[in-house]
């Protein structure tokens, strides 16, 4: 007979590994809001780093009348977002953002919600003028929303000493 060598415990830790790496590899669950002129409004769970473009088709696609031309179908969706389809001809919505991008209401602390802030909004915030204002929504069109404050140094120009001005104006919802 032979002896047994301690394969098992190799083994084992191998498959710890590889179990950590699919897990990070899995998409998060995210649960999103589609309202308006869609075929089927309502609550739909989707996958991180799934689009608007994702949540619409999920939702059934357009009726005939939606008016589709201010949503940006590429923007990433977060959890808990809301989009809002218009029917043509609806006034647009004055939330100071774009119909899709329409966040759970927050109470007014005085701090401006740099993902949903627009242009004028974001030009009050101590620091930033029309380029910087310009770059950060350029920034959530081609990344997503922002997860935290200190994620705005992602956006060029925007380094740690502009970041230390502004901090305690801005927060992410």
């Amino acid at each position: 007979m032979s002896e047994q060598t301690p394969f098992p415990e190799l083994i084992e830790e191998e498959s710890n590994e590889e179990v950590a790496e699919i897990e990070q590899d899995v998409p998060q669950s995210i649960v999103v809001d589609v309202k308006g002129a869609v075929r089927h409004p309502g609550v739909y769970s989707m996958k991180e780093g799934d689009r608007v473009i994702d949540a619409i088709t999920e939702a059934g696609g357009y009726v005939p009348n939606a008016d589709s031309r201010m949503l940006n179908h590429a923007m990433k969706l977060v959890d808990e977002f809301v989009i809002y389809v218009p029917l043509e001809g609806e006034e647009p919505l004055e939330t100071g953002t774009s119909p899709m991008a329409i966040v759970p209401a927050q109470p007014d602390d005085g701090t401006i919600d740099i993902n949903t802030a627009d242009e004028q909004e974001l030009m009050t915030i101590p620091g930033i003028g029309p380029s910087k204002a310009a770059a950060i929504i350029q920034y959530r069109t081609d990344n997503g929303l922002f997860k935290t404050p200190e994620s705005l140094m992602d956006v060029s120009g925007i380094g740690q000493k502009t970041f230390e001005k502004l901090e305690s104006s801005i927060k992410v919802n």
